[in-house]
């Protein structure tokens, strides 16, 4: 009675194996699935004979139902099914029938072997009364052992950390990605606990205070948002070129000779801060870039956990709205940070990960490989359609050592060039940089990837009708030796976060930026610049260009910076007086932003927009 429903869990956790999390022998999964079948057999036992095999039949109805969605789901979209998507399924019903013809076979043989041993199973069900106590006994012992499953997987991070997405308890705790927790849970504890976060779970959406607030702040509406730089990019292509590390400093032009060349003849934001904390300082970027909003201050939640929020005036969707093929590109696999399924809910078409390719060696992590690999140039300059891609570098990522990473890699390949295949093959022994000198051979590596994404872009007629918008994720706080920093940048407050933001267009349009920004403004100032029509109050930033800007960043800790002052605590720490009243609405305009900020994300308040307001 037991194997069907075990052939079902183990076959799907094992078609699910590249997503490369808990294998199929892991304790966890395998305790959930005991359990519930523990639960499934002990009801069936727990009545007569007749009812029985009729309870019996049902359950493995139900999931031989869950596994048939899950894995056709999963052959198709390399994700597990959830049960948000049901709202989608109008948009999804054209593909239905292309995707239950192109899954995998395997799929529908364990499904035919199942069904026949559940018909063994039927057969072989005992003779048996109806016994409640018995029943009761039952469902005891399954809330008892159920209860204690999940402490096994570990202690859930109370702090924000950038690697809470892969901390295994509090995946099981958010449940938000489908793939990680269908691994840990296996398919009956997956089915259950997917369809009590979904339906059931209180979303604390009952502060009717806070909806109000929401409420009162979107229905504010700035129809006349045009200037002189509405529509200067419109219809061009637009490469978001985010880089990893790449500090203000290492934009020079011995270190990044293209980077720095881009930079002087280009829109040059001259007073940017990357907004930085502890819960993955690269997603922050990406997530703040594609959404307009940044990771939350006022509660523990990390970015790359809202991939169930609505985001329906992001990057992605605005651009796909009016024609464009928008696809990610990045050395990691779509699996780190959740990226498939977080940038799936973006709406992009594609996310394409170099480490998710078949490479031989582990030249991948080489920014390079982002414009040499066939599969990533075909799918970045598509010929006949408008595109946007967002790339994200890699290589100035730590450790900076000539031991071990990419520094390793590539001193390796200068020494090499250096030598004959003789001194070569009697081998040889690496210099020893120092971290500085490693961070600046690593930041070359980038600019050398972008000196092949122009050549490309020239090779293909692209580079004339393209933008390229380029930032950096955060400083280089990744350095081991935080002295390094202070030879080149104000170090002691927020500020130490200043980092390069410019808008390149063939050298056409070069000038200087100086009020403050944040990656908050470049979503809005790139839809201004690409005349797409959009709600200025839907995001938390502004369009840097806009007249009537004033510069402002803000930190995690409610810190802030215009350009004149810096502000802690509300009291001015650094930069001229400023008359107390003046001060205090500055302060409250602040807190008013991170309060829009978190309460949306909170309340999943697009969501909300989309049912009561014209989108």
């Amino acid at each position: 009675m037991a194997l069907p429903f075990f052939l079902l869990d183990i076959a799907t956790r094992f078609f699910g194996k590249k997503i490369n999390f808990f294998t199929i022998n892991k304790l966890v999964p395998n305790l959930f699935t005991i359990v519930w079948i523990f639960l499934f057999i002990g009801a069936c036992l727990s009545i007569k004979k007749k009812y029985s095999k009729w309870l019996y039949g049902t359950i493995f109805l139900l999931f031989l139902a869950a596994f048939l969605v899950n894995n056709i789901y999963y052959s198709m979209t390399d994700s597990f099914f959830d049960f948000n998507l049901i709202e989608m399924a109008s948009e999804g019903s054209s593909y239905f029938k292309d995707a239950i013809k192109n899954c995998d076979v395997k799929v529908y043989i364990v499904a035919l072997i199942s069904v026949v041993l559940a018909i063994l199973g039927i057969k072989s069900v005992p003779n048996t009364k109806n016994n409640l106590k018995h029943f009761s006994y039952i469902i005891l012992i399954f809330l008892i052992v159920h209860a204690i499953i999940p402490s096994l997987l570990g202690k859930a991070n109370s702090e924000l950390t950038w690697s809470t997405w892969r901390n295994p308890r509090n995946i099981y705790i958010n449940f938000n990605d489908s793939n990680k927790s269908m691994t840990i849970s296996g398919l009956y504890e997956y089915t259950f606990r997917n369809f009590y976060v979904t339906y059931l779970k209180d979303k604390n959406i009952n502060n009717q205070e806070d909806l109000t607030f929401l409420e009162e702040t979107f229905n504010y509406e700035d129809t006349d948002y045009s200037n002189q730089y509405t529509g200067l990019f419109k219809d061009n292509n637009v490469i978001f070129l985010q880089l990893e590390g790449i500090d203000e400093w290492l934009v020079d032009a011995n270190t990044t000779p293209t980077l720095y060349k881009l930079m002087t003849n280009s829109i040059n934001f001259t007073n940017h801060y990357s907004y930085y904390n502890g819960g993955g300082s690269t997603f922050n970027s990406e997530f703040a870039v594609n959404t307009g909003y940044f990771t939350p201050i006022s509660y523990t939640q990390n970015a790359y956990t809202f991939n169930k929020n609505t985001f329906t005036f992001s990057l992605a969707r605005l651009f796909k709205n009016v024609g464009y093929t928008v696809n990610a590109f990045h050395m990691n696999s779509s699996e780190y940070y959740s990226r498939g399924i977080n940038y799936e809910n973006f709406g992009y078409d594609n996310y394409f990960g170099l480490k998710d390719l078949d490479y031989p060696d582990n030249s991948y992590i080489l920014d390079r490989e982002l414009i040499l690999n066939e599969t990533f140039y075909k799918n970045m300059f598509p010929k006949d359609t408008k595109f946007v891609d967002y790339i994200i570098t890699y290589s100035n990522h730590l450790p900076f050592s000539t031991s071990s990473g990419v520094c390793k890699l590539l001193v390796d390949e200068d020494v090499r060039s250096t030598l004959t295949e003789e001194q070569i093959a009697l081998g040889y022994e690496l210099p020893v940089l120092t971290e500085e000198e490693c961070a600046r051979r690593q930041a070359k590596e980038t600019d050398y990837m972008v000196s092949l994404l122009l050549q490309a872009l020239t090779d293909n007629n692209l580079i004339d009708n393209t933008v390229l918008v380029v930032f950096t994720d955060h400083y280089l706080y990744t350095l081991s030796d935080q002295s390094i920093l202070s030879k080149y940048k104000v170090t002691e407050n927020n500020l130490i976060n200043k980092t390069p933001f410019f808008i390149y267009k063939n050298g056409q349009y070069k000038k200087s930026i100086t009020e403050v920004t944040s990656q908050l403004n470049i979503l809005p100032t790139t839809l201004n610049l690409f005349g797409l029509e959009y709600h200025p109050n839907y995001y938390i930033g502004e369009d840097a260009l806009s007249t009537d800007y004033r510069g402002y960043a803000f930190f995690s800790d409610y810190s802030w910076y215009d350009g004149n002052i810096y502000v802690d605590g509300g009291i001015i720490t650094n930069g001229k007086y400023l008359d107390p009243v003046i001060l205090n609405e500055k302060n409250s305009f602040i807190h008013q932003l991170i309060k829009k900020n978190d309460l949306t994300l909170k309340y999943d308040y697009f969501k909300t927009i989309n049912k009561h307001y014209s989108v």
